[in-house]
């Protein structure tokens, strides 16, 4: 049985964003992206600007995603990643279903904050400070139209991250896989190495061929990636 891996979305996107993953095909792991409020299908919906309230938000359906499931996986880009993060110590103070690996990507540590903030910003100062942060731009945020849908979405995710603290320093037990580009220039490999101090669990670094935005280039790298971590975890499931 494939494993269902939850996959959580960077700053501004929807869960459209794993699409070109669920198109891939695979016999050992099954996408389900995550969808945050206020975006694509939920448009309307209120934001939220504060991880805790996200993820405790998002945790009902999270769980309807992967109801009989034994086994999930969870996967997280940047902003992704801590909210990937505290929905693990949500299903891990559960018991279920069993959390068998988490996988973040271009994070450092849920400890660590950015020094440069982009919250409070102009429009056209947010953008530019985003797009430094995130070495990308979606080019919808080019047409004014569709600029003003996805701002408030995109600013009510950056007031997310940047206020995100870690409410415990309680490590998980979970086997934590930390994924960067190698070319990235935001996410360092110490700051991706921070994850250590995380879990209990074990945790392992690899690097994807890119930048930070390596999954959005390149998701059949982040699927092989996902099969080689998945691999026998359905067996006898």
């Amino acid at each position: 049985m494939p494993i269902p891996v939850l996959c959580f979305p960077f700053a501004g996107a929807g869960a459209s964003v794993y699409r070109r993953c669920q198109e891939y095909g695979s016999d050992t792991v099954r996408i389900l992206p995550v969808q945050l409020p206020g975006r694509e299908e939920r448009f309307g919906e209120p934001l939220h600007t504060e991880v805790t309230a996200a993820v405790d938000g998002l945790l009902p359906e999270v769980l309807d995603l992967v109801a009989g499931h034994p086994a999930v996986a969870l996967f997280g880009h940047s902003l992704g990643a801590v909210l990937a993060y505290e929905t693990a110590h949500r299903i891990a103070g559960l018991g279920r279903p069993e959390l068998v690996t988490l996988v973040v990507s271009g994070s450092p540590g849920p400890w660590t904050q950015r020094e440069t903030r982009a919250t409070g910003l102009t429009d056209e100062e947010f953008l530019r400070q985003v797009r430094e942060f995130a070495g990308y731009s979606h080019p919808a945020l080019e047409h004014p139209e569709l600029r003003e849908m996805l701002l408030p979405p995109l600013r009510a995710d950056v007031e997310m991250h940047e206020n995100y603290r870690s409410p415990s320093e309680k490590p998980l037990a979970v086997p934590v896989v930390s994924v960067r580009g190698e070319d990235d220039e935001l996410v360092s490999r110490q700051q991706a190495a921070e994850w250590e101090a995380a879990t209990t669990g074990g945790c392992r670094q690899v690097e994807l061929p890119g930048g930070h935005m390596y999954l959005v280039d390149d998701p059949a790298g982040l699927m092989r990636l996902l099969e080689a971590e998945l691999a026998g975890q359905g067996a006898g499931r």
